[in-house]
């Protein structure tokens, strides 16, 4: 099949074959996260997160009335979580792009809300909305839990903007306590 003109662009783009393009922060079927200067450096857990389009495009509720399209709030994701686009209620790319869009028309009329109606609360509408793994309770809570547990580092690089200030912060704390300590 590799042979075949055509068929490489394809697997792209149809039947489960989408491939994550790092370099054009594409990342279909993917919930994507990135840290949020020093409420991340404190919480690495806690950061901005949007959704991808079956064809890998971003959306966040990115502020006030906002959603945007390929441009997260606080920069390019350092780390995504592949979904299965099997556990749609549906399982296609239509019932997923339509609840992505959905969720966003929705949330282009609210406004944001850091504890209670945010990107996570953005991310979880667009599940809900296509009963991922048949499920409509998706929140902030698991969806933070989950995307710390099952996401991948986009690279290195990513990997370290994620966890480095957050160590070199616990450096710091170690250092001061042991020096108080000695004392």
């Amino acid at each position: 099949m590799a042979d075949i003109p055509g068929v490489d662009a394809m697997k792209n783009f149809h039947g489960g074959f989408e491939k994550i393009d790092r370099e054009l922060s594409r990342y279909p079927y993917c919930i994507v996260w990135t840290p949020i200067p020093v409420l991340s450096w404190l919480l690495p857990f806690i950061g901005h997160m949007g959704i991808c389009t079956s064809t890998g495009v971003i959306r966040d509720f990115a502020g006030p009335y906002f959603v945007s399209e390929d441009n997260m709030a606080f920069g390019r994701p350092t780390k995504y979580w592949k979904l299965d686009v099997n556990k749609v209620f549906t399982s296609n790319a239509n019932t997923w792009d339509k609840a992505v869009h959905d969720a966003s028309e929705e949330y282009k009329n609210r406004m944001h809300n850091l504890c209670c109606d945010n990107c996570h609360s953005h991310v979880a509408m667009a599940l809900n909305l296509m009963r991922y793994d048949n499920s409509s309770s998706w929140n902030m809570v698991n969806l933070c839990l989950f995307t710390l547990i099952y996401s991948k580092h986009v690279s290195f690089v990513a990997f370290l903007k994620t966890w480095l200030p957050f160590l070199m912060l616990c450096g710091v704390v170690v250092t001061i306590s042991l020096a108080f300590n000695m004392q």
